[in-house]
């Protein structure tokens, strides 16, 4: 049986930039590679910050924050509301005749009736 060398086996053009950046990865991994993908990583992050910014003030241009009278869609010519007279109003009809009538389906749809 033959024995194996405890070198390893390097080519005779070992002097390309992969070759000597490889001998160096095995002497310093941290160096040529921890510190280089730590630093990508937050410069990334210090450079995606403004785009992300970017994103949420188009976001927040589009959709506003509106007030109980904008959503309802009441203006400046809207009428006073008062309980008292709305209740008067209510207390005036005849409330207790009343006939439940079925809303007219649109022509093709379900009616329910079995």
């Amino acid at each position: 049986m033959a024995i194996f060398p405890s070198k390893k086996f390097r080519p005779s053009n070992d002097t390309s930039l992969p070759a000597r950046y490889r001998a160096l990865l095995a002497k310093h991994p941290f160096a040529l590679f921890g510190l280089p993908f730590i630093a990508t990583m937050v410069l990334g992050s210090f450079f995606l910050t403004p785009a992300t910014a970017l994103r949420y003030e188009r976001h927040d241009r589009k959709v506003k924050q509106l007030s109980k009278e904008e959503g309802l869609g009441i203006g400046r010519d809207r009428r006073k509301v008062d309980m008292k007279e709305e209740y008067y109003k209510l207390a005036a009809k005849d409330l207790d005749n009343w006939e439940q009538k079925r809303v007219k389906r649109l022509p093709g749809e379900h009616d329910g009736v079995l």
